[in-house]
């Protein structure tokens, strides 16, 4: 028993891992392709390429394990059962149970190193990666002066050039606006020709011009001047550009320390508790104040004595009335929505808190799936069961989708919301494990028509 226990254990693993990593690279690449844009241009060094797929890489892992749980279960069982070693199996007594038994130890363990992982580890890979990306999609691209574009990466600079030699330094026909006193392009230079090259510690572009002039706009600054503008002409001139921001990748995570993805179920409970007070606070305060403010008994008792008052007195009355309605409607709405932004903080709070529990649920829940499913198709490799994993993958996925958007949108709790798509895979796989322990068809009606046809007769 023990040494089928260890192939088992040895054959799940080995397409565990495969699939695990199949699945990182997968997602990794919706991820690349959703910040490509992002990340081209940007001159980004190969070790801070590294560090942000690393960190990519960690924040797939929980949700990676029960793709890799739900493929590899398939594959597996569907193997045994298509080579007739899950029949022998089962004909030498030992029930499918039994069989799944030293494989369930091992994805418990699995699940709960998922939660250990979601609540220690990818905080920190969220918190890096979120403040990696931000600080690269606020860093300028590289510097590429292309021909017949302006060019206004530069800070107060408009560059435009007709052509570019094939050595990428020499320029000609070069028109560079100036707009750095922000009175708009106040200076004009145009040269024939000039070379671009950096300084040695690569902070500077230094742009050396050659045969042309410049003009500046003196009416904007100043009014009396007798010509509106002044012209210079040169035959060498050198202009030196700031190039600081374009490798400077600022440290934001301080940014990102308060965010709900950055935080640990300890910690989630505990901002879970402050926003709670708080907007009960805030809840009880706008009751307190409107009652106070729009309901006083002196504006009750006016009312009394309305008859007596003339049709101008009247209508005052009404216009004031009115215009008091129109302010509480505005104060209220604007509560309102306050409130609800709250709320749906809180929410938000409470769904990574049940996220990082229902994806390690998930792994023993897709598990049980994928063993079943595999044992009653009889299919190993990467055709049917691939067919199989990715149909049922893609039916969770829609169900967590759509609890989670529901939980946001406050339709439902948080906890209704995350646990749908567990909550509904759940029967499906007491009922397939069902299934495969009896041998019995996936959808066998035999017994339903005999039975209707034993009432007709």
């Amino acid at each position: 028993m023990k040494r089928l226990h260890l192939f088992l254990i040895k054959a799940f693993i080995s397409s565990f891992i495969a699939t695990f990593f199949i699945a990182i690279f997968l997602l990794l690449m919706q991820f690349l392709w959703k910040y490509i844009d992002d990340l081209v241009g940007k001159g980004l060094e190969f070790t801070q390429i590294t560090e942000l797929i690393f960190y990519a890489s960690a924040r797939f892992v929980p949700v990676a394990l029960p793709i890799a749980m739900l493929l590899s279960s398939v594959m597996v069982f569907g193997k045994l059962g298509e080579n007739y070693e899950l029949a022998a199996i089962k004909a030498s007594g030992i029930s499918l149970i039994r069989i799944l038994f030293p494989l369930t130890i091992f994805v418990v363990i699995i699940s709960y190193s998922s939660f250990l992982f979601s609540n220690y580890v990818m905080p920190i890979a969220n918190l890096k990666n979120g403040s990696m990306i931000y600080d690269i999609q606020k860093k300028k691209p590289a510097l590429n002066i292309k021909e017949g574009i302006f060019y206004k990466d530069i800070e107060g600079f408009s560059i435009k050039i007709t052509k570019k030699d094939a050595d990428g330094k020499t320029l000609n026909n070069i028109i560079i606006y100036d707009h750095t006193a922000n009175n708009g392009n106040d200076k004009v230079i145009i040269a024939e020709s000039g070379i671009m090259q950096l300084t040695k510690d690569e902070q500077f572009l230094e742009l050396i011009l050659y045969n042309g002039h410049s003009y500046i706009d003196i009416a904007k600054n100043n009014r009396k001047a007798k010509k509106p503008y002044r012209t210079t002409h040169f035959k060498e001139d050198l202009i030196r550009f700031n190039l600081s921001s374009f490798s400077t990748m600022n440290n934001s995570e301080d940014l990102y320390k308060g965010h709900y993805a950055m935080l640990s179920n300890k910690q989630l409970a505990i901002a879970i508790d402050s926003l709670n007070l708080k907007f009960k606070d805030r809840k009880e305060t706008f009751a307190t104040n409107i009652i106070d403010k729009y309901n006083t008994k002196s504006e009750i008792d006016s009312l009394v004595f309305f008859d007596d008052l003339s049709l101008v007195k009247q209508k005052q009355q009404f216009d004031i009335a009115i215009n008091k309605l129109r302010t509480i409607k505005s104060i209220v709405k604007s509560n309102k929505d306050d409130l609800e932004y709250r709320k749906i903080i809180i929410t938000k709070h409470e769904i990574e808190w049940h996220r990082k529990i229902s994806l390690a649920v998930a792994c023993i829940l897709l598990f049980l799936v994928g063993s079943s499913m595999g044992a009653i198709v009889r299919k190993g490799g990467f055709g049917l069961p691939v067919l199989i994993s990715v149909f049922f993958f893609i039916i969770y996925h829609v169900l967590s989708m759509i609890g989670e958007k529901s939980a946001k949108d406050l339709s439902m709790q948080a906890y209704e919301g995350i646990w749908l798509a567990n909550i509904v895979f759940l029967p499906i796989a007491l009922f397939l494990v069902y299934k495969a322990k009896n041998d019995s068809q996936l959808f066998d009606f035999s017994s339903v028509f005999k039975r209707i046809s034993s009432l007709t007769k």
